[in-house]
């Protein structure tokens, strides 16, 4: 008997809406889950008049989760075995709808829910008395803790006392196929790219770093509000939608930057993926536990807030082409050896749920059979790919289309 898992996704994710004719399967790559034992249903986007469209809106904004499309989809989540998640505006509603439905739940047979967070715990300091209450009374409907980072998972621990599993973020290598790159050689003026919407995107480093000197031609790629104040003559700010508009973007530059703000949840890991991928250097900020993903010598990473370190590492990359090379060279090797893609993602919510499910058959004295033919997932890749680059070398040395202002959730 197979293992039914719901995976519930934003409003806006539906997989038979995303980017449809492009036989993409589901955004994050979930789909890649699906097996003989383990049968995978999504969260459906509801057609819904402007009036409520607007209401579920402001009821997401007040409670900080889309609860409304989460109560569309109670019925698929309520016969399910496992709930997968991808942020917490969705585990907080599922955890809710769960709370809600009482013995309809199941009672003991009830979902197990598997919560990831990513800005949650960027977030916590700032909440008040009431929405931490909400959301750790919620929290405790939460089988499963997990993250994208392993700074978010120590926050866990700190802030809920509670463990969480880091997970790695993949890559859809269907987009992007890795190719090792076999020459760099840097234009006059150096080409450099920025593209990201996440809320930690740090542009004003950028643009303080190359803005108004001819010695740098800049695209930034972002729907965010870029202030008049920091406009320069050789910064283009457009949005490069689309993923052939991405590769003409990659295909132009030099260098990849991703400039960031402090966080604790790997924000721009994707555009480091993409970069790794399309053989281009990359100055990143390090912040975020990105060297769980990349370490130094993939990347080059700077202090935040530093314009002037992030113009040097541009420079050096610059100044030795070989240097440069290698370190993409590097980056694309690490992608391929960590496994850094969507398939792999998928498959270590796999062994996470087979975790989970053989927890609660020892809890109730029985082995479930989604447990045990979990095991026989032929595409699981090694336990060890799937950890983050700094604890594996520790251990070592020890209905609709979405609408344009729909949150993505993505990083």
């Amino acid at each position: 008997m197979s293992t039914k898992v719901h995976v519930h996704l934003f409003y806006g994710a539906d997989p038979r809406f995303y980017r449809p004719g492009d036989n993409i399967g589901c955004l994050y790559g979930y789909h890649h889950a699906e097996s003989d034992a383990f049968r995978l249903t999504y969260s459906q986007d509801a057609r819904e008049s402007k009036p409520v469209r607007l209401l579920r809106r402001a009821l997401k904004a007040a409670l900080g989760f889309d609860f409304i499309h989460t109560w569309r989809n109670r019925e698929e989540m309520l016969r399910s075995d496992v709930i997968w998640t991808h942020t917490e505006q969705e585990w907080l509603s599922a955890a809710l709808m769960l709370l809600l439905s009482g013995r309809k739940a199941g009672g003991d047979a009830s979902p197990l829910l598997l919560a990831q967070s990513v800005w949650l715990l960027d977030k916590w300091p700032s909440y008040g008395i009431l929405r931490s209450w909400l959301y750790r009374k919620l929290m405790t409907r939460a089988d499963q803790l997990t993250t994208l980072a392993t700074e978010n998972a120590e926050l866990c621990q700190r802030y809920f006392n509670r463990d969480a599993k880091p997970l790695l973020y993949g890559l859809n290598t269907q987009d992007f196929p890795v190719k090792t790159p076999t020459e760099w050689t840097p234009h006059t003026p150096i080409r450099i790219a920025a593209v990201g919407n996440d809320r930690d995107r740090d542009w004003e480093t950028l643009i303080k770093a190359f803005g108004n000197d001819a010695r740098y031609t800049v695209k930034l790629a972002t729907r965010r509000r870029i202030p008049a104040s920091l406009r320069a003559p050789n910064v283009e700010i457009a949005l490069f939608s689309g993923i052939r508009k991405q590769h003409e973007l990659y295909d132009w530059a030099d260098v990849i930057v991703v400039p960031l703000r402090p966080n604790s949840h790997a924000s721009g890991i994707t555009v480091m993926l993409e970069a790794a991928a399309v053989g281009k250097p990359m100055v990143v900020t390090n912040v975020g536990a990105l060297q769980d993903y990349f370490p130094a010598g993939e990347a080059a990473y700077i202090p935040p807030f530093n314009p002037q370190a992030l113009r040097e590492a541009v420079d050096q990359l610059a100044a030795s082409p070989t240097d440069a090379l290698h370190q993409a060279q590097a980056a694309a090797a690490g992608l391929l050896s960590r496994d850094l893609t969507t398939q792999n993602y998928a498959m270590q919510h796999v062994r996470t749920t087979r975790e989970m499910l053989r927890a609660r058959a020892a809890s109730h004295g029985r082995v479930t059979a989604g447990a045990a033919d979990a095991d026989t997932v032929a595409t699981a890749p090694r336990a060890a790919v799937n950890q983050p680059a700094r604890v594996r070398a520790g251990s070592q040395a020890q209905g609709q289309r979405p609408g344009p202002r729909e949150s993505r959730g993505g990083l």
